[in-house]
């Protein structure tokens, strides 16, 4: 078996792949394999992959979707294609430090987890910052399930980036690092959570060497249409998940406070959506609210600051579609 299998999806990101392979190049080895899956690029992305393949120092090939999907479904697809004892995902306009994949599996073989968790550099236009995994004891085993609460404070499961981390190949034998298929955004929130419930061990270390590059015209995260709502489901996976752990009551209300803030975020930005879709997250957002727990989400609402509680209340009110007020 490989040692290790970088899953890369891309669509459409030409003018940032070079970057990608190039950095590919500089954390190759033999045990290596670097699998891209081409999700229907038409810009030459898939073109300029092909040539690099022969050259990346390890084991490459691609898989290709005839029809654009989805970011998660294009995980998917590598993960089905993945040989490695360990796994970790790249994404397209995003790039590696040099020696950076060694380490990883170096500290994941020295602590014997499940999965790693690891700090990340966001890079918008020529700034450089630095986010940390919102875990505060490092290079230690921990307990995934421990790490999702308290309710009230950003913890690992608000952290949901797959490229963030390092997988054991067991995890995929349990069906624990799939993605929920054709989501095209916040596919990695059902993904965060399932694999801090079930997984049975983790660890967060200091390596850093992940370049996640931010503001890409071509993102979703920049696109203003209906795509962006693909959080209302996602969400919604997450708490008929929850709600039916063992530990429920415990964990659910962290799911729904998540939930909550999400919406507020979006609503906090409408302007940046079409007007047809500004609509349609106003409509969706009061229905997703309705359907929660009543009790855990007044208890969610109490806890958060007075001007989005006062928002989602109102939104909450809002005459379903078709109703007239």
């Amino acid at each position: 078996m490989l040692k290790l299998s970088v899953i890369v999806p891309f669509h459409n990101v030409r003018p940032y792949v070079s970057e990608a392979l190039r950095s590919l190049r500089a954390n190759a080895r033999p045990d290596y394999e670097f699998v891209f899956v081409d999700d229907c690029s038409d810009d030459g992305t898939g073109e300029v992959v092909a040539d690099a393949l022969g050259g990346l120092g390890a084991p490459a090939r691609v898989v290709r979707h005839e029809v654009n999907s989805s970011i998660g479904t294009a995980r998917n697809s590598g993960l089905a294609a993945a040989r490695g004892e360990w796994l970790t995902f790249l994404d397209g306009d995003d790039w590696l430090a040099p020696g950076y994949l060694e380490r990883l599996v170096t500290d994941a073989e020295r602590l014997g987890v499940d999965f790693l968790r690891v700090d990340h550099v966001r890079c918008t236009a020529r700034a450089r910052s630095v986010y940390r995994a919102p875990i505060g004891r490092r290079g230690v085993v921990l307990d995934p399930r421990a790490l999702i609460l308290p309710a009230e404070r950003s913890t690992s499961v608000d952290y949901p980036y797959s490229w963030a981390g390092l997988y054991h190949r067991r995890l995929l034998e349990r069906g624990l690092l799939d993605f929920p298929e054709g989501l095209h955004t916040a596919e990695d929130r059902p993904w965060i959570w399932r694999l801090h419930r079930e997984a049975e061990s983790c660890a967060a270390v200091n390596t850093l060497g992940y370049f996640y590059r931010r503001g890409v015209g071509s993102s979703l995260t920049q696109v203003g249409d209906m795509r962006q709502l693909d959080f209302l489901p996602a969400f919604d996976q997450v708490v008929a998940e929850t709600s039916a752990d063992p530990e429920a009551a415990a964990l659910l209300p962290k799911a729904v406070r998540t939930y909550c803030a999400i919406i507020a975020h979006h609503l906090g930005r409408i302007e940046y959506f079409q007007p047809s879709v500004a609509r349609e997250l106003k409509s969706r957002s009061a229905s997703a609210l309705r359907r929660l727990p009543q009790d855990v989400l007044a208890a969610a609402l109490s806890s958060m600051d007075v001007e989005r509680a006062a928002l989602l209340r109102r939104l909450r009110r809002r005459p379903a579609a078709g109703v007239a007020a």
